[in-house]
């Protein structure tokens, strides 16, 4: 048995037909080698930090000119931001103070400024950006787990795909992160990083009671019983593999989630708080190899400020402004940035208007928060082979509708892929009948966005 595992070891490196992360082959050269996804659940304000509208304080509390399209709830006048816009860094780049640390580095963000996806609900919005589908009830691979897919991973002993996100889980749950019709082995594995211990972050991840080299001698026996199934059954061969990684896993993860191996001066950079810490797994998971590690905010939808925005967009920033700021700086001088594709923003942005009170929606007497915005909305990608202090894209004069090189979610999904060496078009997989893709049927690449 101890030979057979030394033989499986070796044949699991390479061969996708027994690991299915074994390494994969790209369709031309790759500028990112992986991705770190944050995710500001809920739908942050484009208009209170990434897209400057000076008109917003010209007509503050004037109804917006012209028609306003289709939103969520119903809005009033339009709503001047609280934070102070500066351009930052060399680039010059328009960034509020709501997020002064991550403003210091404007010259390594290449930000999107004219983002739009297709209805104004989280429910949809978070599976047209997580999926490529907006129907919850269509099933489909998240974009971590194409990316697995198409990659496998460096590190045979962690997850290819890591999901992030403390206290729980956002809306619609683990469909975020699922595999769908892909094998299992690339759905996304979830750590709620609220937790402070090993054994709570990743239950069982120890087994007390084997020592090693009996606990490899019974996982060999059951891999032996369970290769004797010769149905090619896709449960199963997720099964193999998950009994393989956990077993794998035992001292690597205790290692890659333990932050208090990290230097005090790395710990006081990134910020001794929850996302301090997870912004600093996430880049600790990065090094040793894991493809995509998606890090959210928070359980549910913590961005969704539909009341007392700049009271609740403040207080959430203040959390992740440092963390995001200190894994940017910190990837950057590990030489990591250079491959690393960071990627920032929400499901979809806020209205330039103020949201009116609903019974039953939002309390009569607090107001000033902005409703759910699908049509003009921002995001910002660092590292990872794009153009560093670029500005792409715009929205109108009051920061609503993209109306200047729009970027749909399909594009975004289509140029993501292009950055980590795949023809969005070609990276596809049979399933009932017909060749699936994370872009579906639509995407196109946005070069200008490319260092």
């Amino acid at each position: 048995m101890g030979m057979g595992s030394i033989g499986l070891s070796s044949l699991l490196a390479d061969d996708r037909s027994l690991n299915p992360l074994a390494l994969g082959k790209t369709h031309f050269h790759a500028k990112a080698k992986r991705v770190i996804h944050i995710f500001a659940n809920g739908g942050p304000s484009q208009v209170d930090s990434f897209d400057y509208k000076p008109e917003l304080t010209k007509y503050h509390g004037k109804e917006m000119p012209g028609s306003l399209l289709r939103t969520e709830r119903k809005t009033g006048s339009l709503m001047d931001t609280s934070f102070e816009f500066k351009q930052r860094g060399q680039s010059g780049l328009w960034i509020s103070d709501l997020f002064p640390k991550v403003a210091e580095m404007a010259d390594d963000l290449c930000v999107i400024n004219s983002m739009h996806a297709n209805v104004p609900n989280h429910e949809p919005s978070l599976m047209l950006m997580n999926t490529g589908a907006e129907r919850v009830s269509l099933v489909r691979p998240s974009m971590g787990s194409w990316v697995t897919y198409g990659l496998g991973t460096e590190n045979q002993n962690l997850p290819g795909f890591v999901s992030l996100c403390p206290g729980g889980v956002p809306i619609v749950e683990t469909q975020n992160w699922r595999s769908a019709f892909l094998p299992g082995a690339y759905q996304g594995t979830h750590v709620d990083t609220k937790k402070s211990t090993i054994a709570d972050l990743i239950p069982n991840v120890k087994n007390s009671r084997l020592r090693p080299d009996l606990q490899r001698k019974q996982v060999d026996l059951i891999q032996a019983m369970n290769a004797a199934d010769e149905t090619d059954d896709p449960a199963m061969n997720a099964r193999i593999h998950s009994l393989e990684l956990a077993y794998r896993m035992q001292i690597e993860a205790s290692d890659a989630f333990d932050v208090s191996r990290e230097p005090e001066s790395v710990r006081e950079l990134y910020g001794k708080t929850l996302h301090g810490d997870q912004m600093l797994i996430a880049r600790r998971l990065a090094e040793r190899g894991v493809r995509f590690i998606q890090v959210w905010h928070g359980a549910g939808q913590p961005w969704d400020s539909h009341e007392q925005i700049e009271k609740n967009h403040g207080k959430l920033a203040r959390e992740a402004d440092q963390p995001i700021a200190a894994l940017l700086q910190d990837l950057k001088i590990r030489g990591l940035l250079e491959d690393t594709l960071v990627i920032w923003g929400g499901e979809f942005g806020r209205t330039p208007t103020v949201e009116l009170p609903t019974p039953g929606a939002n309390s009569p007497n607090t107001a000033l928060g902005r409703d759910h915005n699908h049509h003009g909305f921002s995001m910002w990608m660092a590292g990872g082979g794009v153009r560093g202090g670029y500005q792409y894209g715009k929205t109108d004069d009051f920061g609503f509708k993209a109306i200047e090189n729009p970027v749909h979610v399909h594009d975004l999904h289509a140029t993501i892929l292009h950055l980590l060496g795949f023809n969005h078009e070609n990276l596809t997989y049979r399933y009932a009948g017909r060749d699936f893709r994370l872009t579906d049927v639509h995407g196109e690449v946005k070069t200008d966005l490319l260092a």
